[in-house]
């Protein structure tokens, strides 16, 4: 009994100790003269309280100006106060890191966009041999190679992307290159084998060399032995309604290029900045240049059934008429956000450490952007996977409902297959893992050209998108932003 009551007191002075820590957190943040940052300030706190988020670092770039602010605490068990120089694994925003290095071999002549990646990795190989001979670069960086992307490199140290892209050759091939937009880490994976191979370094050095030298990125890395040695945000889980469950044992990214990457809000907004700019560093080298920076930021593919692109690799949306390019990232209890606007100059980061932080994310990046700049966000509009959960924030399923045949069927991926049925007009998708366990079926309900939208459960909100080939026919359904195969007829 005596055991008991002192478990239950010291569960009381924890929990008391992260609330001080979170209020003095709050306390002692970075002060704000403009009305709209602490009006966005109230709103992640309140977000924060509603869905159980520890902790989120929030930045805004603003005409050159930036103001940042740290809310809540690194970690529930062992809390310290989030700073803006407080360390966030960036997940899939390492994929612009990633391109960001590659843009820059690519203006030094020791890589072509458009070239195969065989004229880098002699021995490169998937499941189709054409697709070995004939996908680009290119491909790699907007997602378009058409194999499984879901995959990810067992960690072998310096040599995790050689021994990845070595086993790829029963790589199960999707779509043809550039038929069928799908989110792919493994594509980025090996887009970091071949930077490795032009530089003749690790990945790790090379996107030091490449990216964080010359941008003066001071709590950057991109391996748990330099994230540990600043503070920390530790992931955190969120179930149902319970408090927020620190994520044991942390799980970093194997993969540099798709997902490796830490960093600070304070470094991530002046990364922001270099790619607002013309092409300098804020010491003044020239890092890229302006045209190259450009063509980043500009559409290389429709993303079909939807209405944003791929460009490399930031994914660019226009709300309210003005182009945004965002990427984000999700990783074991963090979900991440960076924006920008490019002809407002205006970017915003929102780190948070919690697998409920997505939630926070849309609400504040929707209120900054309509606070800051006017743009508000239209009904039914597309919501394409950008490393994060999302959901369209604004619906309105069609007053009459497609036929649902043409998408009824069977469509797979290496792990799972998604099963489409009817009921008369009714639509429903489910998930069926090759290992068992059917996650829930799901009813949709179509609101554009091939695109249905999740009416409740744990998914509500969320798009469902179809893809059709060069023939007509519907040929692909794109889950969380995968592509799945339609299974040929018996």
């Amino acid at each position: 009994m005596i055991h008991r009551s002192l478990a239950r007191l010291a569960a009381c002075v924890t929990a008391l100790c992260a609330a001080c820590w979170i209020l003095s957190a709050s306390l002692r943040a970075q002060p704000a003269d403009d009305a709209r940052f602490e009006a966005l300030a109230s709103l992640v706190s309140d977000e924060m309280r509603e869905y159980r988020i520890p902790g989120v670092a929030l930045g805004i770039v603003e005409n050159g100006g930036v103001t940042t602010r740290g809310f809540g605490v690194t970690s529930v068990e062992d809390p310290l106060p989030i700073t803006t120089h407080t360390v966030f694994p960036i997940a899939s925003i390492s994929k612009t890191v990633a391109a960001t290095a590659m843009m820059r071999l690519i203006e030094q002549g020791r890589v072509d966009l458009h070239a195969p990646v065989r004229k880098y990795l002699p021995d490169f190989r998937v499941q189709d041999e054409t697709v070995s001979r004939d996908v680009t670069i290119w491909h790699l960086l907007t997602h378009t190679s058409g194999w499984e992307g879901q995959i990810a490199p067992a960690d072998r140290g310096e040599e995790t992307l050689k021994n990845f892209v070595a086993g790829l050759g029963t790589l199960m091939q999707l779509a043809p290159p550039g038929a069928a937009w799908s989110y792919n880490n493994a594509g980025f994976s090996v887009a970091g084998r071949v930077i490795e191979s032009v530089t003749g370094m690790s990945i790790n050095a090379a996107v030091r060399d490449l990216v964080f030298k010359p941008l003066g990125l001071e709590h950057a890395g991109t391996t748990p032995s330099e994230f540990l040695t600043w503070r920390f945000a530790l992931g955190h889980f969120n179930r149902g309604d319970d408090p927020s469950v620190l994520q044991r044992p942390f799980a970093p990214s194997t993969s540099v290029t798709a997902g490796g990457v830490g960093m600070c809000l304070t470094d991530l907004l002046r990364y922001a900045q270099f790619h607002l700019g013309d092409g300098t560093a804020s010491s003044g080298e020239r890092v890229l240049n302006r045209a190259t920076l450009d063509l980043m930021k500009t559409p290389q593919l429709r993303k079909q059934a939807n209405d944003d692109d791929i460009g490399i690799p930031w994914h660019l949306r226009r709300v309210g008429g003005v182009l945004t390019a965002a990427h984000g990232g999700t990783l074991g209890g963090h979900i991440l956000l960076l924006e920008l606007v490019p002809e407002r100059r205006f970017a915003i980061g929102i780190l948070t450490n919690a697998s409920n932080g997505w939630r926070l994310i849309q609400a504040v990046e929707r209120a900054a952007l309509k606070s800051y700049e006017g743009m508000t966000f239209s009904m039914n509009q597309a919501i394409a996977h950008r490393g994060l959960v999302e959901t369209l924030p604004m619906v309105e399923p069609l007053a009459t409902q497609p036929d649902p045949a043409p998408y009824v069927g069977r469509y797979l991926r290496p792990m799972n297959a998604v099963v489409v049925r009817a009921e008369g007009r009714h639509a429903f998708v489910q998930v069926r893992p090759n290992s068992g366990n059917p996650q829930p079926e799901m009813a949709v309900a179509f609101y554009g050209p091939d695109r249905a939208v999740v009416l409740d459960g744990q998914d509500k909100g969320q798009s469902i998108e179809f893809v059709r080939a060069s023939d007509g026919r519907v040929r692909w359904v794109r889950v969380t932003g995968r592509i799945a195969v339609r299974e040929a007829a018996p």
